[in-house]
């Protein structure tokens, strides 16, 4: 009986925010409370600007339902994106908080508050910010989630500072680097089977598109890209991504303007509750 009710909150917990779920950006939602998700990604470009050649990054990444309000995140990678050899790279922290809540009958709109911090060794390359592999330093932004029944919108703003050595230091670098950036993302999610609920361990068939985009504050340079993705839910616990990022304009010196992305995730409900 136990097992069943579990089985229950698991089905409710996806169906009623699986196209939510985004790829490239968080939603407002939490993995449900008490529970565990690992999730290991590959982010992979054809041909990087400095080595023209195949690169990966590889991202396992733990998340802890610590309650339905708060969760929190750990993870690393191990690339060869920035070094001729694939090496341990970075490590990441990741925490959120949502902090309002309206729910109804197949709709809600939530809205929450993240904090990021990452640690790399990766070398100081390109004019892109991101915290994971590729920067060292700390992020804050806000999240606004709407679902209506098969359709999830959601749009996220950030700020993020680089923190690393070259900051305070007396070199004169040209071009002048980048440490501050405003970042954004608007992103919509949409149901597209099971046309009809029936058990729980119906496959679910997700469609993303993320405009994903960053201004920094140092100098006046900048990108947005367009990333697509599809989703498969199988047994309302275990994710599959695969998922394209392109470059729509910019005039940002990055790694490049293209890229792929497919992961997996698996989640373990009521895992971290107390044993009676």
């Amino acid at each position: 009986m136990k097992k069943l009710f579990l089985l229950v909150l698991l089905f409710t917990a996806f169906r009623m925010s699986g196209q939510e779920l985004y790829v490239f950006s968080e939603p407002a939602s939490n993995v449900p409370a008490h529970s565990l998700s690992v999730k290991l990604t590959n982010h992979f470009v054809t041909s990087d600007k400095i080595y023209g050649r195949f690169s990966n990054r590889l991202m396992p990444q733990v998340y802890l339902g610590v309650s339905k309000k708060f969760m929190v995140a750990a993870g690393g990678t191990f690339a060869n994106m920035h070094t001729p050899n694939f090496r341990y790279e970075s490590v990441n922290l990741y925490a959120k908080y949502r902090f309002l809540s309206k729910d109804e009958l197949h709709k809600h709109f939530r809205m929450a508050v993240f904090a990021e911090a990452s640690s790399t060794r990766a070398p100081f390359h390109y004019d892109e910010i991101t915290l994971m592999g590729d920067k060292s330093g700390v992020e804050l932004g806000v999240i606004a989630t709407q679902l209506w029944h098969k359709l999830a919108l959601s749009g996220t703003v950030a700020h993020t500072q680089v923190l690393h050595e070259s900051r305070t230091n007396k070199v004169l670098y040209i071009p002048a680097r980048n440490y501050q950036s405003m970042n954004y993302a608007i992103s919509a999610g949409y149901l597209v089977l099971p046309k009809e609920y029936k058990d729980y361990r119906q496959t679910n068939l997700n469609l993303y598109a993320e405009l994903l985009a960053q201004q920094t504050l140092d100098r006046s340079t900048y990108f947005v890209d367009l990333a697509t993705a599809m989703q498969l839910i199988f047994n309302s616990n275990a994710k599959l991504n695969l998922g394209y990022r392109v470059q729509l304009g910019g005039n940002m010196q990055r790694m490049t303007s293209n890229s792929w992305l497919i992961s997996f995730e698996r989640t373990f409900l009521g895992a971290l509750k107390k044993k009676k």
